[in-house]
């Protein structure tokens, strides 16, 4: 009986993993043991759930029935809710009797809810072995302002939530990073009820305080979908949100949602301090490609000469040179009334006299808007604007892209 079982778990996890190339460990020249041991040190900031759930598969591989039994029997007591374990389980218990032809084999009755459990572990996995991820930080211009603390990646492709937190010289400090699902239908929401997870980056605001369904878990945090570019390219629908999983469900498979970012309980339960303090940004892209610490200095150049746009945009508002501040505009500018004509007859208008002004800027804050056709920065700042008739402080935002090489704004607005 346990030299069935076992010739049994050896296929059950040939089928399952080292075939589908998620696991390094078929190179015989590897020192599995050494390679774990690395591995679970780099991944000290992912969730215990999914480093026993990489033990229990490792296990497996060995062949160490036993211990692998007694990994997942732990990760059951820790979430007794984690459908994918519960799976596991039942395979390691089935395959002492009988040969196993695949993944989940043991529970086959509902083939779409094994699949579905399939790619939740093969995204784990994969994700597990990543060996690039936290190393630095995506490929992005961000800058956070002097009240953000935190900025939130969202990689659709990987199915995952990466936390940075502001560091010092403007540089950005990996945290953790969480699985996550996102919506049924993949990304690039368009319409209403797509079932499509939107591209972009976007704010949450704070948790919100009126029953819901259990649907949404433990909390929810609204995003600002659509924004301002959204808007304008005239997508639809509304509550995309980063929320729970019903009380029942430790997770859900990587493709689930109705287009919202869905994490486990637990996970939002860590989040919880960071997405309360509210206008938290959550940059949703997709295959983020993390950057070496050599390239950090592009990335501090891009910043530089972005800063330089603006301080440039600034000082041109104030001289009142009309010529000059209008040049800073893409010939495709839009704002919440018209396009860039409409926009330059009523600043040549208000300028006509030269009225004297002093204008500051404070908080700002940038972040590249990620997978979009143009290289375009998300520009927020506390606007102080003072005239002989008018003082005014606001919260603006701006989007600027490269045209031929300079920074030019392609949107400018309250936010």
């Amino acid at each position: 009986m346990y030299n069935i079982g076992m010739r049994s778990l050896r296929k059950y996890c040939c089928i399952a993993f080292v075939s589908a190339a998620l696991l390094p460990w078929n190179a015989t020249a590897v020192n599995h043991e050494a390679l774990t041991t690395r591995l679970f040190i780099q991944n000290k900031n992912t969730g215990s759930v999914e480093r026993m759930l990489v033990q229990t598969l490792q296990a497996i591989k060995e062949g160490r029935l036993q211990q692998a039994l007694d990994y997942v029997d732990q990760l059951l007591k820790i979430s007794p809710n984690f459908a994918l374990a519960h799976l596991i389980h039942g395979d390691l218990l089935s395959a002492k009797a009988r040969i196993l032809n695949g993944f989940g084999d043991a529970n086959a009755a509902n083939l779409n809810r094994i699949q579905d459990l399939k790619d939740e572990a093969e995204t784990r996995i994969r994700n597990y072995f990543d060996q690039d991820r936290g190393l630095t930080q995506p490929n992005l211009l961000v800058e956070l302002s002097e009240k953000q603390t935190h900025v939130l990646f969202v990689d659709t492709a990987r199915s995952r939530l990466y936390v940075y937190e502001k560091s010092h010289k403007d540089t950005l400090k990996y945290l953790a990073d969480y699985y996550v699902t996102i919506g049924k239908n993949g990304i690039g929401k368009k319409d209403q009820g797509d079932k499509r997870t939107p591209i972009g980056v976007y704010f949450a605001s704070r948790k919100l305080n009126r029953p819901l369904p259990d649907l949404y878990g433990d909390a929810a945090y609204p995003l600002n979908y659509p924004n301002e570019i959204d808007s304008y390219e005239r997508k639809t629908g509304s509550g995309i949100w980063i929320h729970g999983t019903p009380r029942d469900t430790y997770s859900r498979p990587p493709r689930a949602s109705d287009g919202c970012v869905v994490l486990s309980n637990p996970d939002m339960k860590a989040l919880q301090d960071i997405l309360q303090l509210g206008n938290t940004p959550v940059v949703i892209g997709v295959n983020f490609q993390w950057i070496s610490p050599e390239s950090l200095k592009q990335q501090a150049q891009a910043k530089s000469a972005l800063k330089v746009a603006l301080e440039d945009w600034r000082k041109d508002w104030v001289s009142q040179n009309t010529d000059a501040y209008l040049a800073h505009y893409a010939g495709d500018f839009f704002y919440s009334e018209g396009g860039l004509s409409k926009w330059s007859g009523y600043k040549r208008q208000i300028q006509a006299n030269k009225p004297k002004v002093s204008i500051n800027l404070s908080e700002v804050s940038m972040f590249t808007y990620p997978n979009s056709a143009k290289n375009m920065v998300v520009v927020d700042f506390e606007q102080e604007y003072i005239s002989p008739a008018l003082r005014n402080v606001m919260k603006k935002r701006q989007y600027w892209v490269q045209e031929n090489g300079q920074w030019k704004i392609l949107y400018e607005g309250s936010a």
